[in-house]
Order: C-alpha cells, then structure tokens, then sequence
C-alpha cells in the first residue's frame, strides 16, 4: 500500500522555513537578555563563526536579525563564561549549544580523516611536538597560539597561513583533545582542556553510537530548517550523502520526519512534524552572509528565487553587488541587498550599495531598509546612515535614510 505524501506549496514551505529559523515571532519589545539569545541559540543550533569584521563579527548578526538589539556582552558570557554555547566545526567553524558537542565526538574520532591540510600534516610530521602542546596545556592552564615562539611561513594570500603550533592547536581541537575557553578581544581562541570548559554533564556524557549521533545531527537540522532537502539536511553538519541518508531514512520510518512535496522544488523534502505554519511572516532583518537562513546558497535560491553569491575573494574590480552584502528579508521575501561596512573611526554605517530585487517596490522597501538601518546603527554604536550612490536602491534609500534620521 503506497502512503500518500503531502503537497505543500511553495509560500508555505517558505513561511515554514522562516518561522523554524526564528523569523514568525515578532521582536521583544522590552530588554533583550541572555533567556532570549539562549532560546535563539538552542532554535539555530549552529552560528557560524568568521573572523572578517567590516561590519560585525558574524556571529553577532544572527541574534539580532531576529531579536533586535542585545548586549553583546551577553552573547560573549554564553561562550565565554557560561558555556551554554561551545565551539567546534560543526557547520563550519561554529557555536552550538553545549549538549551537542557528545554527538560530534564521532567526527572528533576521525580527525586523520576528516581534519585538513596542516592540521594532519603537523600529528603526523611531528607528534611528539603536538603531545607536548596537551601536555603544557594540561599542566600550565590555557594557551592562545600567539604565546607559542612558532615562525609563521611566508605564504601570501593564504587564509591558513598557520605557524606549526597554530596547526598542533587546531589538530588537537579537532581530535576533541582540546576545546575553546573563549575568544580574546582580537578573537584569538583561548585553548584549554573539555574537563575545564563544558559543563559536567556534557563532559561526562557517554559517547553516542554514530548512528545514533547522525540521527540527532539530522533531527537538529530539521527542526532548524523547517521542510527540507536531503542536501539541506546533510548540509547543516557537514555530513556525508552516506550518513545522511541513512538517517533520513531512520527518521522517516520512526515517523520523526515526514516526506512531502514542494511545488517547484523538483526533489523530495522531509518536514518536522513539530513545525509551525504560520499564514503570514512579519519580518525584517538585514542577514549575515553566514546566517544559517542563508549560508545553503542552493536552497536560497530554491525557496527565495534569490541567487546571492559571497563575493570577499572575488577581485574588486570583478564584483557584481560588493564585498560585504547582506540580504535584507521583508515579510516573508528577501527583497533587496546591501553592501555594509561600519567606520568605526568616523562613527558611521556606510552603506557602499543597495540593489532591489525585481519586482518590488522600490520606495516601500528603501523606508523599511532605512529603519533597520538606523536600528543597526544604533546597536553598533555609530552615529550616522550615509548611503552611496551605487545601486538601483541607493537614491530611494538614501531620500529614506535622510527621512529617518529627521
């Protein structure tokens, strides 16, 4: 007997997306505190981690996406301090939520395989140098990888330009030997050993079967993404077709996932049971190029019909919209994007270009831009909007920005 399968449309799927990435519930209206980050946190499940700071750490840009202005601060205490969130490479480099890190050992396991490039080269070129990196963390307490006496090697251009300690840290990172105690004011990663950072409970966990790791991996996945593709599932950890799969099909059987169609989708998706179907989607957020609603450029285009590509190593002359460009979400619909960048030393946002989709209205978009313009502003601490001239956006962005600074 063949089950029948859900039919969803495409403006469902999309709203049910949204509403699992945190984007059905309207801001708080009162002080932001460290109950709301940590609820956005447990939702995400994964906030990727980047270090390129034109406009904001990326990290930072997702709680306010969908939660307004917060301490910053108060982000820092859950990793720095509390530890509710941990780091490892989940998605990519990333924090996630303390009770996670247990199902993430089997990767750990497999670090000859799974870990790249200088990482594996430094355990298996020089070993007995990576034990006694654990070793002196072990007795002398937490290391950040500028107090190693290491020469940096002269590759131009590289973005893993690391001395052999940095790679001897990062391999023992990786293998689980070794976690993050926090990040320093320049974001350097703090070393030290699990027992000293997780939370008890999680450091004294058993370590889960695989199989049954991978099937909290893609249940985690599916309550954060809502309705899904295989590839969307498999992509959220970084997980391989193999396992993947495997887990799907686990779920799916247990009735933990249920198979649907998504009209225009052209493959099989999977939704939570559990997730919510709003009729209509209120938001407005400016999105970090890494947010998670994002950071699968596939799937945006797939539920959005919005094709964004990062374009930080494209050559300047080569870009098409800027080096740092946020999509900016209206409702249910990403419906312009901006490319940021946050002068620090003259207090103000700059908004180097501002391009609106096809289709939209122009002005209405640029007065909604404007305002969570000024509220970014705002939270970041800088004074003034000052929008250039590049862009279709630009002139009806910048008569607006001017309106809401009067």
């Amino acid at each position: 007997m063949t089950t029948s399968v859900e039919r969803l449309s495409a403006g469902l799927a999309r709203r049910i997306a949204l509403a699992a990435q945190g984007f059905a519930e309207p801001r708080p209206t009162g002080i932001v505190g460290t109950r709301q980050l940590r609820r956005t946190a447990d939702r995400l499940a994964v906030v990727q981690i980047d270090s390129v700071n034109v406009l904001s750490r990326s990290h930072y840009l997702p709680f306010f996406s969908r939660l307004g202005p917060y301490r910053r601060s108060d982000l820092d205490a859950l990793s720095n301090r509390r530890h509710h969130l941990v780091e490892y490479w989940a998605h990519e480099a990333s924090f996630l939520p303390a009770h996670l890190h247990p199902h993430l050992r089997w990767r750990m396991a497999a670090a000859d395989r799974e870990a790249w490039g200088s990482m594996t080269r430094v355990q298996q070129e020089r070993p007995e140098y990576v034990a006694a990196l654990l070793a002196r963390v072990r007795s002398e307490g937490p290391i950040r990888a500028s107090q190693l006496q290491e020469e940096r090697p002269n590759r131009p251009g590289s973005m893993w330009n690391w001395h052999a300690g940095k790679a001897a840290l990062e391999y023992l990172f990786f293998t689980g030997a070794l976690t993050a105690r926090g990040r320093t004011a320049g974001f350097e990663r703090v070393y030290d050993l699990p027992e000293r950072v997780l939370p008890p409970a999680v450091a004294q966990a058993p370590t889960p079967g695989r199989p049954e790791a991978l099937r909290e991996l893609v249940r985690t996945a599916a309550r954060a993404l809502g309705v899904a593709t295989e590839t969307d599932l498999r992509d959220y950890f970084r997980l391989s077709p193999v396992d993947a799969r495997t887990a799907i099909a686990e779920l799916t059987d247990a009735g933990e996932l249920q198979p649907v169609e998504v009209a225009g989708w052209n493959r099989p998706a999977w939704l939570d049971p559990q997730a919510r179907r709003p009729r209509w989607i209120r938001a407005r957020a400016l999105l970090s190029p890494f947010d998670s609603l994002v950071w699968e450029r596939p799937r945006v285009e797939r539920i959005f019909g919005f094709r964004y590509r990062l374009e930080i190593y494209t050559p300047a002359a080569k870009r098409v919209h800027g080096y740092y460009v946020l999509p900016f979400l209206l409702g249910d619909r990403l419906v312009a994007r901006v490319d940021l960048k946050a002068d620090r030393q003259a207090g103000v946002l700059r908004v180097q270009g501002a391009f609106a989709e096809a289709g939209v209205d122009a002005a209405e978009v640029a007065v909604a831009l404007a305002a969570e313009l000024r509220l970014m502003a705002d939270w970041m601490t800088l004074g003034e909007v000052v929008v250039a001239g590049r862009g279709d956006l630009a002139p009806d962005l910048a008569v607006a920005v001017v309106a809401t600074a009067g």
